[in-house]
């Protein structure tokens, strides 16, 4: 093999390198006279296009998928109404029905789960709505830290708020940040039970704006980390069915900090310090 063909097959395996590696929908083209070369790399092409003709058609299956996901369970979800409707007319006319009163309240986790399953297959599908507005994260944090006063007291927490004097403000969707800090609240709660301790603090830098929501429970070891947000995972301690969650809502979150030009970040040394933090885009300072 001479120099010259040498250094052109490099030069075609560089580029396929490149085009894999960076998902790029590109072609090799290799200027020479070398028909072997030259057919080398035709079939390259042809491969080539049909990886992305493979990928067109997974992205197509991927968004009915999610679109089918999300109209079962509005569906579902329909039905469910009606027979949580009936459910309470019979409990209000016999309230002392213990059984009665136990098959409203699974019907209602069932609901709860569908209504999850919902609101995540609508934020895959793109059909839920996010309306980005100017959100005063100071006053926001406040509020909805004070709605869970009651339950920090009777369960004896420690309680740290740091919210700085001057007003914070972010880009965001109002319902979505409130979603997920009561997510990460109520989880910091049933998870972190162990250091009775919760902290709320809000900090920014130039670009963003931050919402830190610890506690100082078991914690969620290095290898977990990851897998937490993954939809319907659930920490070894959910077997216990006082703890018990339905490993949607921390996908949900992180799904709505994404959606809004965030994210949502773990940071947990086990039985120490557990840290989910919500990242935000600042409001822009005119």
């Amino acid at each position: 093999m001479n120099r010259g063909t040498r250094a052109k097959l490099k030069e075609i395996t560089e580029k396929l390198s490149e085009i894999l590696e960076q998902d790029t929908d590109e072609q090799i083209m290799v200027f020479t006279d070398d028909k072997v070369l030259m057919e080398l790399c035709g079939q390259m092409n042809l491969l080539l296009l049909d990886r992305q003709k493979i990928k067109a058609d997974f992205r197509k299956q991927e968004i009915a998928s999610k679109k089918m996901l999300s109209n079962i369970s509005h569906d579902i979800k329909t039905p469910l109404t009606v027979i949580l409707g009936y459910l309470e007319i019979m409990r209000l006319r016999d309230c002392e029905d213990v059984t009665l009163q136990k098959v409203e309240a699974k019907a209602k986790q069932v609901m709860e789960l569908i209504d999850q399953f919902f609101t995540l297959a609508k934020l895959e599908a793109g059909d839920k709505k996010i309306e980005m507005v100017k959100i005063n994260i100071s006053e926001l944090c406040r509020e909805t830290v004070l709605g869970y006063y009651d339950i920090l007291i009777q369960k004896d927490y420690a309680v740290d708020i740091i919210i700085p004097e001057q007003q914070i403000f972010a880009q965001g969707d109002m319902e979505s940040i409130n979603r997920i800090l009561n997510n990460l609240l109520s989880n910091a709660i049933r998870y972190g039970s162990d250091g009775k301790y919760i902290g709320l603090f809000v900090r920014e830098d130039f670009d963003f704006v931050y919402i830190d929501v610890v506690d100082k429970g078991k914690g969620i070891e290095k290898q977990f980390a990851a897998s937490v947000f993954e939809r319907l995972y659930t920490m070894e301690d959910s077997r216990n069915r006082s703890i018990q969650g339905n490993g949607l809502g921390l996908t949900i979150a992180r799904n709505l900090a994404r959606q809004m030009g965030g994210d949502l970040l773990l940071q947990s040394e086990p039985g120490v310090r557990t840290v989910f933090t919500v990242k935000l885009r600042r409001y822009p300072i005119i």
